[in-house]
C-alpha cells in the first residue's frame, strides 16, 4: 500500500509537473512570441527610417551638387562681368586720357599762338619806338610837318 500511495503521489506529481511545464511553456512561448514580434517590429521600423534617411541623404547630396553647379556658374559669370567692367573702365580711361591729351595740346597751341602774337606785337612796338626815336633825331620839325601833311592828304582822298 505504501507503495501504491507513493506511486500515486509520484504519478500525481509527475502529472502536476508535466501540466505546470506545459502551462508555463505555453505562457513563456506566448511571451517570447510577443517579444519577438516587438523586436521584429522595431527592427522593421528602424530599417524603414534607415531607408528614409538614405533617400533624404541622396536628395541632399543631389541638392548640394546642384548648388555647387550654380555657385560655379555664378563665379564664372562674376569673373566674366569683372573682366568686361575692367575692359570698359580701361578703354574709357584710355579714351579720356586721349581726349585730355588732345585738349591739352590744343590749349598749348592756343597759348603759344597768343604768346607769339604778344611777342610779335612787343617787337613791333619796340621797333616802332626805335624808328621813331631815330627819326626824331634825324628829321627836323620841317620834314616832320611835311610827312604829316602828306599822310593827311592821303587820308582825305
Amino acid at each position: 500500500m505504501l507503495e501504491s500511495i507513493l506511486e500515486a503521489n509520484l504519478i500525481n506529481l509527475t502529472i502536476l509537473v508535466s501540466g505546470l511545464v506545459y502551462l508555463i511553456s505555453n505562457a513563456l512561448s506566448e511571451s517570447l512570441v510577443e517579444r519577438q514580434e516587438k523586436i521584429l517590429g522595431a527592427i522593421q521600423e528602424s530599417e524603414e527610417r534607415l531607408q528614409q534617411a538614405i533617400v533624404k541623404l541622396a536628395e541632399s547630396e543631389k541638392q548640394l551638387e546642384q548648388a555647387q553647379i550654380v555657385i560655379e556658374s555664378i563665379k564664372k559669370d562674376a569673373e566674366s562681368t569683372a573682366k568686361q567692367v575692367k575692359s570698359a573702365v580701361l578703354s574709357d580711361g584710355k579714351a579720356e586720357i586721349e581726349r585730355l591729351t588732345v585738349s591739352a595740346k590744343s590749349q598749348i597751341s592756343t597759348i603759344e599762338a597768343k604768346i607769339r602774337k604778344q611777342i610779335s606785337d612787343y617787337v613791333v612796338t619796340l621797333a616802332l619806338q626805335r624808328v621813331n626815336t631815330q627819326l626824331e633825331g634825324k628829321i627836323g620839325p620841317k620834314i616832320q610837318q611835311q610827312i604829316i601833311d602828306r599822310n593827311i592828304s592821303k587820308l582825305e582822298y
